[in-house]
């Protein structure tokens, strides 16, 4: 992380209650769908029923919408909001844990970040010691390292989010907590992504930049921090950018003729739709000629960094339970299926 202070053009009130007034703002106007427990806990405002798995998963602020705003009917039951780029501490986790306790069982969905992880795995201790019915999955789709990186070297990046839409319909569909923990497991093996970045963000509480680029390059595998990512190069155009970014990706997921996937182009907070539809299309057309079918396609922002500049590029390869998962109903703010 870089040390240099920028001038920020943000609208923002005193920077250390961002986090607490984003979500004060946000719960206000979906209130329909998503409430404010107590500080920092996002839930339904319509519970599920306590005889169905409830989801819960935690992170830090400032990837709006990402993560609270997954939550509602059909995929997320409570999100645990830490402060800008900060996980939230383990004593919050735990309360929204036995809150969520139930005879049917929690999933807690944790990002491979050091510091959610370091959260979640205290936080799993004392619900161990307290007998809370509660299994952990972490996700780790990230492939910049390299595809032979063990998983527990891989962040976590936007991936969770169709995760999050695949396990909540299983949940919502009445499947056990193993059942549910297998078809995310399944489904968390089976997807990868790969990031870009064009510029970088700065820190919305101090003004520092928390990653740089030169005005003519961009960094392919730059983590959602800004974390280096080791593909520095000259700026490509959309075609030559999405064909080196998805060739990896069918690889990472062993996708084939005949293989149904999902495909699903991040913004995370400065590239514009314009530019990711372009990069969608090469992507879907790099599929398309070697017979892979994409079944359900996503150009949105879902996980972003600020103004960060660039994309995350999401590649799922799909079993046959995955699909009517997919198209299963919700209705949260920022994924809705009817």
């Amino acid at each position: 992380m870089t040390t240099q202070k920028l001038i920020m053009k943000k609208f923002l009130n005193d920077p250390e209650n961002i986090a607490a007034e984003l979500l004060e703002g946000y719960t206000l106007a979906y209130a329909d769908k998503v409430s404010l427990m107590s500080e920092k806990i996002v839930v339904r405002t319509h519970p599920k029923s306590k005889d169905k798995v409830a989801l819960v998963t935690l992170g830090g602020a400032g990837h709006e919408p990402a993560l609270s705003g997954f939550v509602g009917e059909g995929m997320l039951d409570a999100s645990v909001v830490g402060d800008i780029f900060a996980a939230p501490g383990a004593p919050k986790l735990l309360e929204a844990l036995k809150t969520f306790n139930r005879e049917a069982g929690i999933l807690l969905v944790v990002l491979n970040h050091a510091g959610d992880v370091m959260s979640a795995n205290m936080a799993m201790e004392l619900a161990k010691r307290e007998g809370l019915n509660v299994r952990m999955l972490l996700t780790h789709e990230d492939i910049s390292a390299g595809l032979d990186t063990p998983d527990e070297d891989r962040r976590g990046l936007a991936g969770c989010v169709p995760l999050f839409k695949v396990a909540g319909a299983a949940a919502e569909a009445g499947k056990s907590l193993d059942e549910v923990l297998e078809i995310a497991e399944r489904f968390n093996k089976q997807m990868a992504t790969l990031a870009v970045a064009m510029t970088g963000a700065t820190h919305p509480q101090n003004g520092q930049a928390i990653s740089e680029l030169p005005d003519d390059e961009m960094e392919i595998g730059m983590g959602q921090h800004g974390e280096a990512g080791g593909g520095r190069t000259k700026i490509l155009s959309a075609d030559e950018t999405a064909q080196r970014m998805i060739e990896p990706l069918i690889s990472a997921v062993d996708a084939k003729a005949g293989d149904k996937t999902m495909l699903i182009i991040n913004g995370v907070g400065a590239t514009t739709l314009m530019e990711m539809n372009l990069i969608f299309r090469k992507a879907y057309r790099v599929l398309e000629a070697q017979g892979i079918e994409v079944i359900s396609g996503l150009v949105d922002e879902i996980l972003t960094v600020q103004e960060m500049a660039g994309f995350q590029m999401i590649l799922c390869k799909l079993d046959a339970d995955h699909v009517p998962l997919l198209k299963a109903p919700c209705d949260t703010p920022y994924w809705t299926v009817r």
